[in-house]
């Protein structure tokens, strides 16, 4: 129960789980809103909800010297991200675009070991080679992959989360997950702002189950989700473990997207889901195996 309480799994799962709902409501939201508009009334959302967070923790105010970390999350995280991520769902599916961002572990993973100089065992490589294999099921085989606009804007999206990642790593070394999370999205809807006019504009004649969806994508999606990432970062030992989690969101998307906008699954889907699952098992219990293995054969010494 100890090690359960210490341990960064539920909170990188819940939100896996929360983003893949954004997968799918911004698909459907943008129905209605413009990429930019939307993208300003999600962070505006989670703002409101964040300034309630902050007052119930009664968090600490940002030091001076990491205000400027703040601001570079909230470039990263949601200001460039979300305009990144919404111009490139305007052309693809809420399940191809999840795989483009499933490639958020492999870049977190290089740049972690440039710049923090962390490493992982063979096993774990090989896992992400599973799980890329499982992504490349999931759109190659899916009716072919098709090279367009969306998925360059989509691309960017991921460069820049993978960078939000390692941002996020550093700040929650000094600030709770709340205050890390809250400081970050309210710098991200202040830059957000220049698409004011728009949102108001467009939210004016917004039907009520678009508000609904927008509402699902800044408290859910957004406010709940950073806060459980950070968490996640401040648990665990290395940050490409929490990074790999975004390896299943594309099976996650896959099975809402069926639920909720009645897009297919195919079998393609379950497969590449399949394959995906398998990686992420590799990747979490493959060194403990290895290394169990190594301990019988008298290669490692039994810890006490």
């Amino acid at each position: 129960m100890k090690n359960f309480k210490n341990s960064f799994h539920p909170f990188a799962l819940a939100t896996v789980v929360c983003w893949a709902l954004a997968y799918v409501f911004t698909r459907m939201a943008l129905r209605h809103y413009s990429p930019f508009p939307l993208g300003f009334l999600r962070y505006f959302v989670a703002a409101l909800a964040m300034i309630v967070a902050v007052i119930i923790i009664r968090a600490q105010k940002p030091r001076l010297k990491d205000i400027k970390w703040f601001f570079a999350c909230g470039a990263t995280g949601f200001f460039l991200y979300v305009i990144f991520y919404n111009k490139g769902c305007q052309t693809v599916t809420s399940a191809t675009s999840s795989v483009i961002i499933a490639l958020v572990p492999v870049m977190t993973s290089l740049m972690a070991f440039f710049i923090y100089k962390e490493k992982l065992s063979w096993i774990q490589w090989t896992a992400v080679g599973v799980e890329l294999l499982g992504t490349i099921v999931l759109t190659v085989l899916y009716g072919g992959f098709s090279v367009n606009i969306g998925l360059f804007w989509l691309l960017c999206a991921a460069f820049v989360l993978s960078v939000y990642n390692l941002l996020q790593r550093q700040v929650t070394k000094r600030y709770s997950a709340v205050e890390a999370a809250a400081y970050g999205i309210f710098a991200g809807a202040i830059m957000l702002t220049i698409f004011l006019p728009g949102a108001i504009r467009e939210s004016s004649t917004a039907a009520p189950i678009n508000i609904l969806y927008v509402l699902i994508l800044g408290v859910l999606s957004s406010a709940v989700a950073y806060i459980c990432w950070a968490k996640a970062f401040m648990k665990a030992k290395k940050t490409s473990s929490v990074s790999n989690y975004m390896f299943i969101t594309p099976f996650i998307v896959s099975i809402l997207g069926y639920v909720v906008a009645e897009e297919a699954v195919t079998s393609e889907t379950i497969i590449g889901g399949a394959i995906i699952l398998f990686g992420f098992a590799m990747f979490n219990a493959g060194p403990g195996v290895i290394k169990k293995i190594r301990i019988k054969k008298g290669l490692e010494p039994k810890e006490e």
